[in-house]
C-alpha cells in the first residue's frame, strides 16, 4: 500500500519555525510535500531558516511575494489549487493564521480534501486583525484542529467546534527548548555587547503600528523615554516606514536599530532581555517560555493565557502606558506551564497518523481518527508554580 501523502503549506517565519518540529513528526506518518507559498519574499525572512532550521527545501514555491490581501491571497488559492489536483494529497496541513493558512484551507476545502491545522482554536476576538478573520476560517473548515492550549480547546468549543479537536500543546515549546545552548546564548549576547537583564527587546512588524505614522511615533518616543538599552529587532517594513515618514530623529542613542536575526539568535535575545516590547504573537509567547515579562504593543492578544497570568500587558501605543509599562513591567506570582511538556510535535504525529489510518480503512471520520489517542496522551495545564 502506498503512503499516505500531506501536502505541507508554508510561507513566512513562525511558519517555518512550526514546520521545523512537525514536518518531522508528518514524515514519519505520511509523505510530506512541502509547498512554500512565497508570502516572505525577502531572503532574509525566508530563505535562511530553511538552512538554521534544517528544514527540508520545498517541493512546490509558489513565490508569490507582496501584494494586496486579495491578490495575494487569490494568487495562493490558485497555486495550491493547482498542487493539490497535481499531487492529490491525503490530507492539507496548514500554520497559524496567515494568507498562506487562509487560501491552503480555501483550496482544500473547495477540493474536498481534509484539512489539518496546526494552532487552531486561537483567538483575539478583534475582526479588524486579517489574522483572526484567518485563523476563524480555517478553524471552521478543518477536520483536524491541533491547539497548543487549554484556552484554544475552549474557544472552539463555544464555537461548537468539538469533533477532530485535539490538545497537543505548543510545538514552538518543542523548538525553543530544542534550540538553546549556553554556548548559543553566550556567543548572541557577546556579538550585540549586552549583558543578561541589561536591555529592553523591541520588535514591531504589523501594519496597524508601522504603517500609521502616528502609532509608530508613539513605539519611538515611549522606548526613547527609557534609560537604558533599547534592541530594536526592525522587521524591513518599520525600518522603511520610520524612513517614509521622517521619524528617524525619534530613535535616541538609547536605541539600536538592528534587521532581522536568525531563529535562535532571536531566542537568545528574548530570554536574556529584561523585558521584552512587542506586537509580534509569537514574541509573546516565547518571552512566557522564558519567564520574561512582555509589554505587548496591541489592543488585543491570541495569547490570553500570558495576559491572565501576569506575565503580559497590553498597552497599545500609547506612549506614557508603554513607557510606565516598561519601566514597571508585568511579573506574574506563577508560571503555569501552558504549552506542554516539550512533545507536542510527537502528539501531533500521532494524531495525524491515526486519522490517515482512518481514512485508509474508510473511516475518514476526524472524530474517529481522534479517539485512537489515549487520553493521557492529551496534556494538562496545570503547570508548575516558579
Amino acid at each position: 500500500m502506498d503512503s499516505p501523502v500531506v501536502l505541507s503549506v508554508v510561507g513566512n517565519r513562525p511558519q517555518y519555525i512550526k514546520a521545523a518540529i512537525v514536518s518531522g513528526a508528518v514524515r514519519v506518518v505520511a509523505r510530506e510535500v512541502l509547498l512554500d507559498t512565497g508570502q516572505h519574499y525577502d531572503r532574509e525572512l525566508a530563505g535562511d531558516f530553511y538552512d538554521e532550521l534544517d528544514l527540508p527545501r520545498p517541493d512546490i514555491d509558489l513565490g508569490v511575494g507582496s501584494a494586496g490581501h486579495a491578490r495575494q491571497t487569490a494568487a495562493m488559492l490558485t497555486g495550491i489549487a493547482d498542487a493539490i489536483v497535481a499531487v492529490a494529497p491525503d490530507v492539507v496541513l496548514v500554520y497559524g493564521d496567515t494568507n498562506s493558512t487562509l487560501a491552503g484551507a480555501l483550496a482544500a476545502a473547495k477540493l474536498n480534501v481534509p484539512i489539518a491545522h496546526v494552532e487552531a482554536g486561537l483567538r483575539s476576538f478583534d475582526r479588524r486583525m486579517p489574522e483572526e478573520v484567518n485563523r476563524v476560517l480555517t478553524d471552521h473548515v478543518s477536520s483536524l484542529l491541533f491547539c497548543p492550549t487549554a484556552a484554544a480547546v475552549a474557544n472552539l468549543a463555544r464555537e461548537g467546534i468539538v469533533t477532530g479537536v485535539v490538545q497537543t500543546g505548543d510545538v514552538m515549546f518543542d523548538l525553543a527548548m530544542a534550540t538553546l545552548t549556553p554556548e548559543r546564548e553566550e556567543a548572541v549576547l557577546e556579538r550585540y555587547g549586552v549583558r543578561p537583564g541589561g536591555y529592553v527587546l523591541a520588535t514591531a512588524h504589523r501594519p496597524a503600528t508601522t504603517d500609521e505614522p502616528a502609532r509608530l511615533a508613539a513605539v519611538l518616543a515611549g522606548l526613547g523615554a527609557l534609560s537604558e538599552t533599547v534592541l530594536f529587532l526592525a522587521h524591513p517594513r518599520t525600518a522603511a516606514s520610520i524612513d517614509r515618514h521622517g521619524l528617524a530623529g525619534l530613535v535616541t542613542p538609547n536605541i539600536r536599530l538592528s534587521g532581522p536575526v536568525g531563529y535562535a539568535e532571536s531566542l537568545a535575545l528574548v530570554k536574556n532581555a529584561r523585558v521584552v516590547a512587542t506586537d509580534s504573537g509569537g514574541l509573546q509567547k516565547e518571552a512566557y517560555f522564558f519567564a520574561v515579562p512582555c509589554v505587548t504593543m496591541r489592543d488585543s492578544s491570541e495569547w490570553v493565557e500570558t495576559i491572565e497570568s501576569g506575565w503580559n500587558v497590553l498597552v497599545g501605543t500609547d506612549r506614557e502606558a508603554l513607557a510606565a509599562a516598561l519601566a514597571d513591567p508585568p511579573r506574574g506570582a506563577r508560571h503555569p506551564a501552558f504549552y506542554g511538556r516539550g512533545d507536542a510535535g510527537r502528539r501531533l504525529g500521532a494524531a495525524l497518523g491515526a486519522f490517515l489510518a482512518r481514512i485508509a480503512v474508510g473511516e475518514g471520520s476526524p472524530g474517529r481518527a481522534v479517539e485512537a489517542l489515549h487520553p493521557s496522551e492529551r496534556p494538562s495545564d496545570e503547570g508548575r508554580a516558579e
